[in-house]
């Protein structure tokens, strides 16, 4: 799987139990995001053929919001550390 895909299962993820912390219904979603109910299904499902606009909207209709953060990586030294307990 690659790493933007992963990334969108976790938003996927993270919207869909963001939706059932509210109590809302898939429709109920739809109609306060503006988009049809299979687009919320498809978004839960982290679909990447839908549009960026559609998985803010749906964010946005539950007083969410999307950010773009850097990915965490070992350092250098995290993985220096790494290969020398693999080798001791």
């Amino acid at each position: 799987m690659a790493d933007f895909e992963t990334g969108l299962l976790h938003l996927a993820q993270s919207l869909k139990a963001m939706r059932q912390e509210r109590g809302y219904s898939q429709s109920t979603l739809a109609e306060l995001a503006g988009v049809p109910r299979l687009k919320v299904v498809q978004i839960e499902a982290g679909k990447p053929g839908v549009a960026v606009a559609a998985y803010a909207r749906v964010a946005a209709a539950m007083g969410g919001e999307m950010r773009v953060v850097p990915q965490q990586r070992p350092t250098l030294d995290e993985i220096r550390e790494l290969l020398r307990d693999d080798l001791a």
